[in-house]
């Protein structure tokens, strides 16, 4: 979701659908990348502890970790958008009763120079 709403707001914001994705991807790479390291760290704590259920678990949550943030989100999930192109914002007509979030205007600021 994190890189879906940075993607989206690109799009709201005028940018195509193509350049949208490139800057959402940008702007979260960092952050995706440094949760993705530190989960891969924790879950390999695991993997030193005696009780081969907790190593089990942990080597399997770091190797999905590491496909989810690799794979998934740095190829599927940029070229499946491209793919789609404008078809990423489809929403069908029954469901158009859900609520349309938009951002508001920042405030301007009293004495601020433009």
């Amino acid at each position: 979701m994190f890189i879906l709403s940075r993607v989206r707001e690109a799009f709201e914001r005028g940018m195509s659908t193509e350049d949208a994705v490139a800057h959402g991807i940008r702007q979260t790479a960092g952050v995706v990348t440094s949760a993705a390291i530190v989960m891969v760290f924790v879950f390999g704590i695991f993997a030193t502890l005696t009780a081969v259920e907790f190593k089990q678990m942990g080597v399997g949550l770091a190797v999905a970790v590491l496909i989810d943030a690799t794979v998934i989100r740095g190829v599927l999930l940029p070229a499946s958008m491209k793919l789609l192109g404008d078809w990423n914002w489809y929403l069908p007509h029954w469901l158009g009763w859900l609520p349309k979030l938009e951002h508001a205007p920042a405030p301007a600021v009293a004495g601020a120079r433009a």
